[in-house]
């Protein structure tokens, strides 16, 4: 197991990045699980498993933009076809400080692992956790490097009454630890607007490479 990623996203988190220029480092998987890139103002970090000197050949072949060469389709598929894995979306990775007491809303803990959220989750996270509001969930697990991610759902019928960034809020009373992230999908502005109203600030961006 490799600590790099965790030590680079815990400095992240405190508001201290990769120095940017331009560069991109290479570092192993902190797990079996959890391989993929990660991009923050001109400087990139990839963590896998695959030997580093493939990697920057590879980046070195990529066309167009190099500081944007690490989320260039030409070096994920690349990268993919590589590891064998496969990835949903490019997300944006935020983060937000945890809050002390308890949370505004009333939430109530579902534990059956057989719940759909609660299923899914487990796919992606490690310990997790998951509460259940009038109109929708929230969850918290460890994900990449062991670090606390939380992701939210809302009912149609509950929308338009803020209660996404209320959910999303409420994961900073419950993480425990001094920060909980979250990814959202650039596209989904909906998203991206709850979880910066809720207080979550953007760090970069990221790719996540899926075993299987």
């Amino acid at each position: 197991m490799d600590d790099t990623l965790e030590k680079i996203l815990a400095a992240a988190a405190r508001g201290r990045f990769p120095p940017p220029d331009g560069s991109t480092t290479v570092v192993g998987q902190p797990g079996a699980r959890d391989a993929g890139v990660l991009a923050f103002t001109a400087h990139s970090v990839v963590f896998t498993d695959e030997d580093p000197r493939w990697v920057r050949a590879v980046l070195a072949a990529t066309p167009g933009d190099a500081l944007a060469a690490t989320m260039n389709p030409y070096f994920l598929s690349a990268l993919l076809a590589r590891s064998g894995r496969h990835m949903n979306t490019i997300d944006l990775l935020t983060v937000a400080d945890a809050l002390p007491g308890e949370p505004e809303i009333a939430l109530r803990e579902i534990e059956d692992p057989e719940h759909p959220r609660v299923a899914r989750a487990m796919k992606y996270r490690d310990e997790v956790r998951v509460w259940s509001a009038d109109g929708g969930v929230v969850i918290l697990g460890r994900g990449v490097a062991g670090r606390w991610e939380t992701a939210v759902e809302v009912a149609e019928e509950a929308r338009g009454r803020r209660l996404g960034e209320r959910l999303a809020r409420a994961a900073r009373h419950l993480v425990p630890d001094a920060v909980v992230w979250a990814q959202q999908s650039p596209g989904n502005a909906r998203s991206v607007r709850t979880f910066q109203a809720a207080g979550y600030r953007p760090v970069g961006s990221e790719a996540l490479l899926v075993a299987g």
